[in-house]
């Protein structure tokens, strides 16, 4: 996943409100279904990694694990954050493509 490109369209869909921050919230997003995706910093714990995996793979959400750190994601949304929820098709599908590129 491209680092830079993953910055950029985060910043993008946190500027319009479409994003959820931190583990909590995330797992609420995804069981209410308005999360399109999961994105999670490239050091969160493995215990987040499995848990997340375990909720998202229950709603069938597509997790992307990206090479940002949650320091970086922090300077980003202003919260240190090891997962965020990204809650609109178009923005999502935008992840999904900078993945599998």
């Amino acid at each position: 996943m491209n680092s830079k490109k993953t910055a950029n369209l985060l910043t993008i869909c946190l500027k319009a409100g479409k994003t959820v921050k931190g583990f909590d919230s995330v797992c609420d997003a995804v069981k209410n279904g308005t999360a399109f995706c999961v994105l999670t910093a490239s050091d969160a714990s493995e215990k987040t990694v499995k848990e997340i995996y375990f909720v998202c793979g229950k709603y069938s959400v597509p997790i992307f694990r990206t090479e940002l750190t949650k320091e970086e994601i922090g300077i980003l949304c202003g919260k240190i954050t090891a997962v965020i929820a990204v809650c609109d098709k178009g923005f999502a599908d935008g992840f999904a493509k900078i993945v599998n590129t």
